[in-house]
């Protein structure tokens, strides 16, 4: 298991929003963006991602799943609302591109909109998966609403959500979320836990045709039990709960959530499995 390598955090640490933002970005690239990266590989090599690749991906994060592709081959087009995710992708792709001396450097933007101009595109990945929150998906569908136009007729859409609950060791840990938000009655919470056809209505409502489905293995692993809670808490499934309540007390009964995959060794390990949806446009 790859060792985290950034500090561990002390819960007496005040932080302000802004800095609080920019911890939670390095974590999720520290920590917690590589846990599907099972996930970006099995759709990358269904679809035989390469140099005729043009993709566009939502939701890209600190750009892990535009680095395998850009690696591939493909030229690649990344959005996050996230500005410290963002700084990070930029940090990660942009260097990366140069000393590959790719002909066309990634294009990273903040709004869908933006990225769908840098179109045509023949593959869009949605690899944040739903099924957590309750309107994730109806974000979901805004979001491909403005990105399906650019790509070409035939062009691929993946699809990514949580797999079934019994085989999602995580589930049960995220629900604390949940609690903890409905018991502030905090806006924006809920827990409404991931269902059968999530996918497959979300591809409905954007106009898109289902055409094959897989599912990946994607164990959570921590170094240990701080670790674990960074990580998790850098999902931003948690951010109702940390406004309803406040960080202390979410660290506090995430860790005791996580208490029971706690290993002798004081690594962490949640067996997962999600679920991808390939459409064509």
């Amino acid at each position: 298991m790859t060792p985290t390598l950034v500090r561990h955090h002390r819960h007496t640490e005040p932080s302000a929003p802004g800095a609080d933002g920019a911890s939670r970005a390095r974590d999720w690239a520290e920590i917690q963006e590589r846990m599907l990266a099972p996930l970006y590989e099995a759709v990358y090599a269904r679809l035989e991602v390469g140099p005729a690749t043009r993709m566009l991906s939502l939701g890209c994060g600190s750009g892990l799943a535009l680095l395998m592709a850009a690696g591939r081959g493909a030229r690649v087009t990344g959005v996050d609302a996230d500005p410290d995710r963002l700084a990070l992708a930029r940090a990660r792709l942009l260097p990366a591109s140069e000393d590959r001396g790719a002909t066309a450097a990634p294009r990273l933007t903040d709004t869908v909109a933006a990225a769908a101009e840098g179109g045509p595109h023949n593959l869009i990945t949605a690899f944040t998966p739903i099924g957590c929150e309750a309107g994730d998906g109806e974000e979901l569908v805004r979001a491909l609403e403005t990105a399906v136009p650019s790509a070409d007729r035939g062009s691929t859409v993946v699809l990514t959500g949580w797999g079934p609950p019994e085989r999602c060791a995580t589930e049960a840990v995220l629900r604390v979320a949940g609690r903890l938000a409905d018991d502030g009655r905090a806006p924006g919470g809920g827990w409404r836990g991931p269902r059968r056809d999530d996918l497959e209505d979300v591809a409905f409502r954007a106009g898109l045709k289902p055409d094959g489905s897989g599912r990946v293995a994607c164990p959570f692993g921590y170094a240990d039990m701080d670790s674990a809670v960074r990580g998790l808490l850098s999902t931003r499934l948690f951010e109702a709960a940390v406004r309803a309540t406040d960080r202390w007390q979410v660290e506090k009964e995430l860790a005791e959530a996580l208490h029971p995959h706690r290993r002798p060794d004081g690594t962490v390990w949640m067996s997962n499995v999600f679920r991808y949806l390939v459409c064509t446009v």
